[in-house]
């Protein structure tokens, strides 16, 4: 199973909508917990699935199990917290809601898990990969950067 990743900051349209392309992902799963904020510009949830669509004839689904809480987020980002103890909070959250057991595969295969952050260094996108991968063990992860 191929699984991507992207994130949309620091990318213009055509950048962003052209890896997506060339990439050969079928899917965008959106695993922001707000996905419909202005500033989010090309990215807000209703535009997004419009654009991938028309641009790249790909479906776009939202699975806010796949998200931080809200509390996590402003502890990590507003209060300039640690990446290890963040990781080790989401991955603890990921066991907690059983991924591996209450999605199905299909959502994953072929798909392209999507969120803000540029690089997949410190997002949880590729946290949510990485627990896939371990639990599955069949899953290439390619990053679109």
């Amino acid at each position: 199973m191929k699984l991507f990743t992207i994130g949309f900051t620091r990318k213009t349209a055509q950048k962003f909508f052209g890896l997506l392309r060339g990439s050969g992902a079928k899917r965008v799963v959106d695993v922001r917990l707000n996905n419909v904020s202005q500033l989010a510009g090309f990215a807000k949830r209703d535009d997004l699935a419009f654009f991938l669509k028309e641009v790249a004839d790909m479906d776009y689904v939202h699975v806010p199990e796949l998200a931080p809480t809200q509390e996590m987020l402003d502890a990590y980002k507003k209060e300039k917290g640690d990446w290890k103890q963040y990781e080790q909070r989401f991955l603890g959250l990921m066991r907690e809601r059983k991924i591996e057991e209450r999605l199905p595969r299909s959502i994953f295969d072929g798909s392209c898990l999507l969120c803000s952050e540029d690089k997949p260094h410190h997002c949880h996108r590729r946290l949510v990969a990485e627990y896939l991968q371990q639990h599955w063990g069949d899953i290439e992860v390619k990053h679109l950067t």
